[in-house]
């Protein structure tokens, strides 16, 4: 079952987006997740060739949207060429089968597209094991699509006059083995993701992790700050692997900085769950840089998003700043500081440009200011090596090198202050 979370490179298929307007969601909100679908779909590999929306009080049991309609678009779909219909909604497995019937073309739902994504986006092995298992999680339910057109099969030796497994039986339990084996991998990969966050923690590093709505330019931001080489593509879900890099602020306070994979809408919970390895980060983040496009008419309800599932993996309650990115799309200034004064704790920047780079560090280090020691030091002016750490481990305070020794004064991680404990005359 390995090779169903792994899709090689397929031509560009013609799509048909259909949508569901019912009492529980507004005309506006359906409407910008079909435009966040159509966004999806593109960034799956597939061209939006058209799209249908129905309007009911709730949707059909056995079809999902009324037959009539779902009739009605089969035929357009025809006319177009469609190979797929994505619905912006999630399915059962008999609406799914329902819905191929009627449309004779591949059905899926929306959990279904964004698994494609990031089977697709998924580098390392651990995302790979974490985006398989949440396949599999959705493929369970669904197997019976695949088998029903076979019969049972005989028993073999020992199972003679009785009827034998059948074939959806079989599949269904390799995959739930699989399932199984897939856990026990990915709570090892929580272990040495534990591990490795010990090692990092006996420097006393604090980490920040960067957070927010796909393509909110989080991988640009990390990129620009700490000079490290994470893909940036203006799709949604470009980067899924976790990449930490360490980030020096002015202060020479070193932080590990963070940037994982971004939240959309309705992020189905099976890859929530699955990815928990990846957003342990999240969870064990001392900072929260929640990266918003300010850019975006819908920000608010990006902002609400991420929120949501914040609380649902047990990061609602971190210190948050937020960081209103894409300010040069702004020709009016006076809306970037509207946005500052609702946000309560706000910093505006441009990954792009850099602009506000500057007053980000100054935020980030305020927020994560460490306890640190205040020394006083004489330091012989050939010890030049030991002025240098100084100089690259703490943040100094106030310099003299008139006399016959260099007079400095400079607050210093605890940890570290034995490297300059020959030369400290006092401290506090």
């Amino acid at each position: 079952m390995k090779a169903l979370a792994l899709h090689p490179e397929r031509e560009i298929e013609k799509v048909f987006l259909a949508g569901l307007e019912t009492r529980e969601r507004a005309s506006w909100d359906l409407r910008d997740s079909m435009d966040e679908l159509a966004q999806l779909a593109a960034t799956a590999g597939g061209r939006v060739v058209g799209q249908g929306i129905q309007k009911l009080d709730r949707p059909v049991a056995a079809t999902f949207f009324g037959s009539g309609k779902a009739a009605e678009w089969a035929l357009h779909c025809e006319e177009l060429g469609a190979d797929t219909i994505i619905v912006d909604d999630d399915l059962s497995a008999a609406q799914s089968r329902n819905l191929e019937r009627v449309f004779q073309r591949k059905v899926l739902d929306r959990t279904s597209l964004i698994l494609d994504i990031f089977a697709q986006r998924a580098r390392t092995r651990e995302g790979k094991l974490q985006v398989e298992l949440a396949i599999l999680e959705h493929l369970l339910p669904r197997l019976t699509r695949y088998w029903e057109h076979l019969s049972r099969q005989k028993g073999g030796i020992g199972m003679r006059g009785g009827e034998g497994e059948t074939q959806l039986e079989a599949d269904r339990r390799k995959v739930q083995e699989r399932i199984v084996r897939i856990g026990k991998e990915l709570e090892q990969v929580r272990r040495q993701r534990g591990t490795q966050r010990q090692g990092r923690r006996r420097h006393q590093w604090p980490l920040a992790s960067l957070v927010g709505y796909t393509n909110a330019g989080k991988s640009t931001l990390f990129n620009s700050l700490t000079g490290a080489g994470v893909l940036v593509e203006d799709k949604l879900f470009a980067t899924l692997d976790p990449t930490i890099r360490r980030l020096v602020l002015p202060t020479r306070q070193s932080v590990l900085l963070s940037d994982t994979v971004g939240f959309i809408r309705n992020l189905p919970h099976r890859l929530v769950e699955a990815f928990k390895a990846t957003l342990e980060e999240v969870v064990q983040a001392d900072l929260l840089l929640h990266v918003v496009d300010a850019s975006n008419p819908r920000v608010e309800d990006q902002i609400r998003a991420v929120h949501d599932v914040l609380e649902e993996i047990g990061a609602g309650g971190k210190p948050t700043l937020t960081v209103l990115n894409k300010v040069d799309r702004f020709s009016d200034r006076a809306a970037i500081e509207n946005m500052l004064d609702r946000c309560p704790r706000a910093v505006a920047v441009s990954a792009r440009t850099g602009e506000g780079f500057d007053a980000l560090r100054a935020e980030i280090g305020g927020l994560l200011r460490p306890i640190r020691r205040w020394i006083d030091l004489e330091i012989p002016h050939e010890a030049s090596g030991v002025i240098a750490q100084l100089h690259a481990s703490g943040e100094v305070i106030a310099a003299d090198y008139s006399g016959p020794r260099a007079r400095l004064q400079a607050r210093v991680p605890p940890h570290l202050v034995w490297q300059f404990e020959p030369f400290i005359v006092g401290a506090s």
